[in-house]
């Protein structure tokens, strides 16, 4: 089987510290080529795989802003197309745009919907929705208004997170600095509870940290950036919970299960995935507001850190989601 896998450009594959789309395709990649599996990789010149590298963009435009982004988008994703009759199944990971290009191509096209960033993109996915193969990172990121071959939930390497059976004394907020993602909200709980908490993420709203994060930050409350695999494992690891407190309906939260399978328990706003990807009362909580954050904060320790561990273990290893994927290939190779 001859897989073409397409990565975005805006982050290496894999990141050095944030991409969360590019990590998740660098799992599906490597674990594809362990699996015998002959893969040619699409991504940023400059990222690292065992399997076959094709990069027509020397590097990730997040990183390199001379980089014009429509161009190198362009010349990227149509590099994949011109070679598409050399591969079984093109697996697109670059949202809408390869999209359409599908009518003109004769391989077979799957696409992991990473979310949807807005309504305004699904005249794209509604156009192609015969012709294309869908896929969902959870049940609950499903539009009514496709069709999808199935649900692969994300999977991380769990060797890379090192499972700590002794939590410190701290609280962990780790993601973007945006509303979305509530930081402010984290900040709130952790002064509520009159606990410490680290932050750590890229800003991408900076308005945002200037007014609701920067003022509160002191020695209890810190921030470090956004951070790479080594810092990720550490600073998720040897937190006593990770805070979640969302204002979106996210379409999974990668992070959840890094913190998990380091042993740390989530409490997380109930919205979107989380339901999905939390099991209340076992490895993490499932509130509704900051309130119940701070109540269910008195009762983190009463998780079972290994218990998170195995959830991971069984649910969300980069094992099961290659195995899953390549279910999914079978299946639409048989249509």
């Amino acid at each position: 089987m001859k897989i073409a896998m397409l990565a975005p450009i805006a982050w290496r594959t894999p990141p050095r510290h944030y991409g969360p789309w590019e990590r998740i395709v660098s799992l599906v990649t490597e674990g594809l080529v362990k699996e015998g599996l002959d893969v040619t990789l699409f991504a940023t010149g400059d990222s690292q795989t065992a399997a076959k590298l094709v990069g027509v963009c020397p590097s990730p435009y997040e990183e390199d802003r001379s980089i014009d982004v429509k161009v190198w988008e362009s010349m990227h994703i149509s590099e994949v197309m011109e070679h598409a009759n050399e591969f079984d199944l093109i697996h697109n990971h670059y949202d809408f745009l390869p999209l359409t290009y599908s009518a003109l191509i004769k391989t077979p096209m799957v696409t992991t919907i990473h979310g949807f960033s807005s309504e305004k993109i699904l005249p794209v996915y509604k156009k192609y929705n015969k012709r294309t193969q869908y896929v969902s990172i959870s049940d609950a990121d499903r539009s009514d208004q496709l069709d999808y071959i199935g649900t692969v939930y994300h999977g991380i390497d769990i060797e890379r997170f090192t499972m700590r059976e002794k939590p410190g004394d701290y609280l962990v907020y780790f993601g973007r600095i945006h509303p979305d993602k509530g930081t402010k909200e984290a900040i709130e709980v952790a002064r509520s509870a009159k606990m410490k908490l680290v932050l750590a993420g890229i800003i991408q709203d900076q308005a945002y940290y200037d007014e609701c994060v920067k003022p509160y930050l002191n020695h209890d409350i810190t921030y470090i950036g956004s951070v790479g695999p080594d810092a990720r494992d550490r600073v998720l690891g040897h937190a006593l919970a990770l805070l979640h407190p969302i204002g979106f309906n996210e379409p999974f939260g990668l992070t959840i299960v890094e913190a998990m399978a380091c042993g740390t328990p989530v409490i997380a706003f109930k919205k979107g995935s989380m339901p999905e990807i939390i099991t209340n009362g076992v490895d993490g909580f499932l509130v509704t507001n900051a309130a119940e954050m701070i109540e269910r904060l008195q009762d983190i320790k009463k998780i079972d850190r290994l218990a998170c561990r195995k959830t991971v273990e069984e649910r969300f290893s980069q094992k099961r989601m290659v195995k899953d994927y390549i279910e999914v290939y079978k299946k639409i190779l048989l249509l």
